[in-house]
């Protein structure tokens, strides 16, 4: 399975700005885990609604990544966070997930419209 970070209209990941502010062993959970969720081990996952899922990580302040999965072959890391900021953190990996649906099925339509103009 592929894993790809969300990015925002400017181009910036969320999930990249929230791991390079974590210390080194927590960073390196984080990595192992994006790594285990790439071979398909999602044993640590569950579902937070509208198509966004939570990889609970037992470490620390209780480590969340938050995730989706676009189809069977590719998962785009929407964002992280820890138990402490939970809440607030699964409204804005589904509103991040909302806005990559968007962008997706705009430029998918744009591509099909350019297609038949050939």
């Amino acid at each position: 399975m592929r894993t790809l970070e969300y990015n925002d209209l400017n181009g910036r990941s969320p999930f990249k700005k929230w791991f390079d502010g974590l210390i080194a062993e927590a960073a390196a959970k984080v990595t192992a885990a994006v790594t285990r969720m790439g071979l398909g081990n999602l044993s640590n996952v569950k579902s937070v609604g509208a198509g966004v899922l939570e990889f609970r990580i037992d470490f620390g302040p209780g480590y969340r990544i938050y995730f989706a999965k676009d189809g069977s072959e590719l998962i785009i890391l929407v964002g992280g966070g820890s138990k402490k900021s939970q809440q607030e953190d699964i409204v804005t990996a589904k509103e991040r997930w909302a806005d990559h649906k968007k962008r997706t099925a705009a430029l998918k339509k744009e591509q099909r419209t350019k297609k038949r103009k050939k």
